[in-house]
């Protein structure tokens, strides 16, 4: 599935936690997104500075380094909660009822063996580049300014931990909608096929383009007022 799956609620418990979970995940998501935009704005600074005082801005590309961790994995909880990572289904979507309950908590239980060891690894990384004697310092920094690596280094961990807590939650949903065969479990992005995910993607391109067009009345129309 490469678009948001919808995810059903309720007053159970497992529903109350995956929605207080997932305002944890909008944060993460949106923390990224201004990372994102902070970079944009410091390439605006850089070449601005090249171009016009023949001095880009000092240590942009450790930035970049820095940014990284910030960029690519803050986001993938969220993403992983609206079934937004991109699939191979083409057998499993045929699949319905227990035997696609059961084949998603066998490969969610793989994602939350590999995500342990994944978390035990980014903190080793981490760790080797913290010194718990002096916080402020850094025993890996970038090779340009000196930048600190660790805080970069460390947001790995802590997002992996988010998307180990959101893995659980989906094997958790996985196994109840297993044993209470149901076709509409809740707190579990629900499986949508390739005609549903054609027209919702037409659906957001037409409405940009009714946007955009209303936008173009509007100017046009102020321009003829002036």
């Amino acid at each position: 599935m490469a678009s948001g799956a919808p995810v059903l609620s309720d007053r159970s418990l497992l529903s109350r936690l995956d929605q207080a979970f997932f305002k944890v995940e909008e944060w993460f998501a949106l923390t990224s997104g201004l990372v994102v935009l902070s970079l944009m704005f410091l390439a605006v600074v850089s070449a601005s500075g090249r171009n016009f005082f023949n001095s880009p801005l000092p240590g942009y590309v450790d930035w970049i380094e820095f940014s990284m961790p910030f960029i690519a994995i803050l986001g993938v909880s969220y993403c992983h909660r609206i079934g937004g990572h991109i699939r191979m289904d083409l057998v499993i979507g045929r699949l319905h009822g227990r035997v696609l309950w059961m084949l998603e908590a066998i490969s969610t239980a793989m994602i939350l063996l590999f995500m342990l060891m994944l978390c035990w690894g980014s903190w080793s990384h981490f760790e080797r580049a913290f010194d718990w004697e002096s916080p402020l310092w850094s025993r890996d920094s970038s090779l340009d300014i000196g930048l600190p690596l660790w805080p970069a280094k460390l947001i790995v961990p802590l997002a992996f931990s988010v998307f180990l807590v959101r893995a659980a939650l989906h094997f958790w949903g996985y196994i109840r909608a297993f044993v209470e065969d149901t076709e509409r479990p809740v707190a579990l992005p629900l499986p949508i096929d390739i005609v549903t995910q054609a027209a919702q993607e037409s659906a957001s391109v037409s409405d940009i383009a009714e946007t955009n067009e209303k936008e173009s009345k509007e100017n046009a129309s102020e321009e003829q007022t002036a």
